[in-house]
């Protein structure tokens, strides 16, 4: 029905402007039948549950008549006969007895609306396979079952040939040996003869045994006598059948038959079925779909998913529990063995539970969690299973097991075990070298093609074939680099993914072992991968944290464009809004009414401030030139000068206050200022140098703000005589400052926070008046963008740049809107960060303890060069300040045994202004930031009212 030809209220369709048949349960949302069909199919929404309308009110779709009982309709349904039943029903000879006895004879009656919803929910399965699967493998097989007919009969013509040639030769061959067997055989004996002979004997015989028979009758012998002459008397005889023996001759024998017949293939009939590679394919990239925080683990070290919306959850603590979407624990195991770095369970077809127990047995636990069986007993107490996994192509189990040589070395193996526990293979030695494969099964799963693939943890995935021959050993990307590997799966299209622990990536590699591509890399909310699970109904990636308790669910493979794109055209127009759009215009006139100032007698001297504050008015001054305008890179980073601090063991933070002054800390308690010389001028006795971050920062009076021992943040006047609380700590809660900053163009102060509890960061700023004004802490996905922001700093554009704990560098713009993180070059090789600035170019520079160089980005994080590399002056660069006024960059060293801060020079003027002209005019431009500064108020005190 076409809801705008007609006067009737249609319920509209959510997606399109057809009338609503369907329903989702999941969404909610409302479907006509064409959305109904896209919906179940799209790989988005394929664990939705879709019902009818009809069935959002309770509705029974039809009332039958009873066919014994035609002036009655159904109303009940019989259990034990399996038939509905009306109330007339209830006098008839299989249901006599009243309704009220039922409940004490065999036949239970149930309500036919209770029976018809129970139906439903027990087919509830298959419909939802017919819908998402079957009807979209239609248009697949249907072309291939078309082309099947076309080509059928020529082929069975040419079959059939074939068979009547292979028949017609049995045929023969049969007349052969009956011939044969008549002419040949029989004929060499004259059985008339022979059979004459017998039968004379045999009478003969019967006559001997008569007269002895009338002896005894008609004698007196004693019957021991009378048997005592049968035995001496009696003649023997033998009585031998002359019968041929069939022989198969030389042109008929046992290979010939079957070779005759074997021509005749019978396949046994079957579903016809369609390869992945028709039917799915890869998407430009990860995708963000959902993510849950499980309660009561302590990381997310093993995950096994059960259905779309159930997973297991095991940590290193041997906490094991099973946790839908929501991340709220349905069941608990008291007696697995989890461990560190083990996939010690999986999940059968059958919704079980196999996982390896604290006396590492081998354990299934029942699908309604109430029976616990011991699947595999341990029996050689050398050898430790690490991790399961469940064959669903053969139903077998695959265990990794491990037996400890000495303290920090062992070997591993894989064994085999069938449906009924038997040990049927066993995988442990390369069959070319005679080498071992394994030196520690940690993970281990197994591919489409029966490929047997292991995460060992300590340098490579191991692929062998089924048969057990290796086939291959990935260790990174290049081919020979470093791999940490830990979680393993592989996907629908034959893909192995694979976390390592190095570059906190999710790497992706082809059947036969070819790097892919980097499928995630150091995700949010996640940034140390440790686990995977792939579910082969909805194709979503299942990826649990070592941190932070999180598994994130993400989509990288879709359906083909063919199948797909009537689906994902009616998704596109269901997010287009038909009712309440505003043009960008309309929008602009109404954020300028809402900010119009009314005169009222609550307004007063913050309330006119803040009105005003939205109107920018850029103070008067001289004109500026842009640095791209007066600077340029030079060939390389030029030594300029290098010191020694006396009083400090390493640099893990710098922070420049002229350019012959220096606040310098290490990770004793000890942060001192310092000039060029190296002799300490102040030191600071409450500072907190116990952590790894930026814990000080200067502002434009050259005061040292920083963070102290008992993590308030404080200002230390430029005459170093006066201390005072900015921000104490009872406004952070259970966060702690990491890392400060003070921002030269909006003197707001930058603070990175950590949550050791739950293993996050943020970054908060504040205002002059020490008021909190912004919260940086998730991506547009929800996600957290931080782990441990551990240095701090801002870029020209506005940008704030954080160098996050060993992971990577993030940034965002001002706003908090998450622009990128950078994770080393190439992509996803892996960084370890530490100090970060940026320089007047609006370059961001970051030392990088994996690789010990100073690395230098663009604003929008592309790798530009190695500035650094470990050199003879610094080994170790670990702290980064860059001075505005020299545009000259300090490095401090982390390491003890090359205790320096080394300055370099690599930005120089361009060739069209002399150094003086520049220096003077920087020195001016200075000067004027002094006065501008100095004129504003700062008012940072420790009695504003906590955050």
């Amino acid at each position: 029905m076409d809801p705008a030809s007609t006067t009737y209220k249609v319920h509209q369709c959510s997606k399109c402007p057809g009338g609503t048949e369907y329903y989702c349960e999941s969404c909610p949302c409302d479907l006509c039948q064409k959305c109904k069909e896209n919906h179940v199919k799209n790989l988005k929404t394929i664990d939705h549950n879709v019902a009818t309308f009809r069935d959002k009110f309770n509705y029974i779709p039809k009332q039958e008549i009873c066919v014994r009982h035609s002036s009655n309709v159904y109303r009940k349904y019989c259990e034990l006969c399996q038939v509905p039943v009306c109330d007339s029903c209830f006098g008839h000879k299989s249901h006599r007895f009243h309704v009220s006895l039922f409940r004490q004879s065999k036949h239970k009656i149930l309500s036919i609306r209770g029976k018809y919803k129970a139906n439903r929910q027990q087919l509830r399965g298959t419909i939802h396979t017919i819908r998402s699967e079957a009807l979209f493998y239609r248009p697949v097989l249907l072309p291939g079952i078309t082309d099947d007919i076309k080509t059928c009969r020529t082929e069975f013509s040419r079959y059939q040939s074939e068979m009547l040639t292979k028949a017609q030769k049995l045929n023969d061959l049969i007349d052969y040996v009956v011939y044969d067997l008549l002419n040949d055989v029989f004929c060499d004996f004259d059985f008339k003869h022979r059979c004459l002979k017998q039968k004379i004997e045999t009478n003969r015989h019967i006559v001997s045994l008569q007269r002895y028979v009338h002896m005894y009758e008609q004698s007196t012998f004693s019957a021991l006598q009378f048997l005592s002459s049968i035995k001496t008397a009696l003649p023997q005889i033998h009585l031998t059948l002359h019968t041929s023996q069939l022989s198969m001759t030389e042109s008929l024998n046992k290979e010939d038959v079957m070779e005759s017949l074997s021509a005749i293939q019978i396949t046994e009939r079957g579903n016809r079925r369609v390869g992945n590679q028709c039917l799915l394919k890869l998407t430009s990239g990860a995708e963000f779909h959902q993510s849950l925080t499980v309660t009561g683990v302590d990381g997310c070290d093993h995950i096994s998913c059960v259905t779309s919306d159930r997973v297991w959850v095991s940590d290193r603590k041997n906490n094991l529990m099973l946790t839908d979407t929501t991340g709220v624990p349905l069941h608990r195991l008291k007696d697995s063995c989890s461990g560190v770095y083990r996939g010690s369970h999986t999940v059968n077809s059958e919704s079980e539970l196999i996982y390896v127990d604290r006396k590492y047995n081998i354990n299934k636990l029942s699908k309604d969690m109430k029976t616990t069986t011991t699947f595999i007993e341990r029996t050689d107490s050398t050898w430790e299973p690490r991790c399961v996994y469940w064959s669903p192509s053969t139903g077998d189990l695959l265990v990794g097991m491990y037996r400890e040589i000495t303290e920090y070395t062992g070997i591993g193996k894989v064994t085999r075990y069938n449906q009924r526990g038997q040990l049927t293979q066993t995988i442990q030695n390369n069959n070319n070298t005679g080498r071992g494969l394994y030196r520690e099964s940690s993970y281990i799963t197994e591919n489409n093609n029966g490929d047997v693939v292991v995460s060992d943890s300590f340098s490579a995935v191991v692929v062998t074939e089924r048969g057990g021959r290796h086939r291959f050993s990935y260790t990174g990307p290049p081919s020979g680099s470093e791999l940490w590997p830990r979680g393993i799966c592989t996907d629908a299209l034959s893909h192995i993914l694979v976390c390592d622990i190095r570059t906190n990536t999710v790497q992706m590699i082809d059947m036969d072992g070819q790097f892919l591509s980097h499928l995630l890399i150091r995700p949010s909310g996640i940034f140390y991968p440790r686990s995977l699970s792939y579910d082969v109904i909805t194709h979503c990636l299942w990826v649990g944290s070592r941190s932070n308790n999180t598994v994130v669910i993400y989509r990288y493979i879709t359906r083909q464009d063919a199948l797909t794109a009537s689906a994902d055209v009616m998704e596109s127009l269901s997010e287009i809004s038909t009712t309440g759009t505003e043009t960008p215009q309309q929008d602009t006139a109404d954020k300028l009414h809402t900010n119009q100032l009314s005169m009222t007698e609550s307004l007063n001297k913050e309330d006119v401030m803040e009105s005003l504050s939205a109107i920018q008015i850029t103070e008067r001054g001289n004109r500026r030139v842009g640095n791209q305008c007066l600077l340029k890179l030079t060939s390389g980073a030029e030594l300029h000068q290098s010191l020694t601090v006396t009083g400090v063991d390493h640099y893990y933070h710098i922070s420049c206050v002229t350019s012959d002054r220096v606040w310098v800390s290490d990770d004793e308690d000890n942060l001192m200022l310092t000039d060029t010389t190296g002799v300490p001028l102040h030191r600071v006795e409450d500072s907190c140098s116990d952590l790894y971050g930026r814990l000080h920062t200067v502002n434009s009076e050259s005061e040292l703000i920083y963070i102290d021992r008992k993590y308030n943040i404080k200002k230390l006047s430029k005459d170093m005589k006066t201390t005072k609380a900015l921000l104490m700590k009872k406004k952070f809660f259970n966060w702690r400052p990491w890392c400060v900053y003070w921002s030269p163009s909006t003197g707001d102060l930058l603070v990175g926070m950590c949550n050791n509890g739950t293993e996050t960061g943020k970054v908060t700023r504040y205002n002059k008046r020490g008021q909190l004004t912004q919260t940086i802490q998730h991506d547009n996905t929800g996600m957290g963008l931080y782990s441990g922001p551990i240095y701090i700093t801002e870029n020209n554009n506005g940008d704030v740049v954080v160098s996050d704990w060993f992971s990577a560098v993030v940034v965002t713009e001002h706003g908090g809107r998450h622009r990128f993180s950078y994770t080393g070059h190439p992509s996803g090789s892996g960084l370890g960060p530490r100090g970060i600035c940026t320089d007047a170019l609006s370059h961001i520079l970051v030392c990088d303890i994996e690789t010990k160089t100073v690395q230098m980005l663009d604003k929008d994080g592309k790798f530009l060069s190695h500035l650094l590399t470990k050199s003879q002056e610094m080994r170790l660069p670990y702290s980064l300040s860059y001075d505005v006024n020299t545009h000259r960059l300090w490095v401090g060293s982390g390491s003890r045994y090359n205790n320096k801060v080394c300055v370099y020079r690599y930005i120089d003027t361009q060739d069209a202004l002399t150094d003086e002209d520049t220096h003077s005019t920087d020195e001016d431009t200075h000067s004027r930031d002094e006065d501008t500064h100095s004129r504003d108020e700062d008012v940072f005190s420790s009695s504003t009212p906590a955050v």
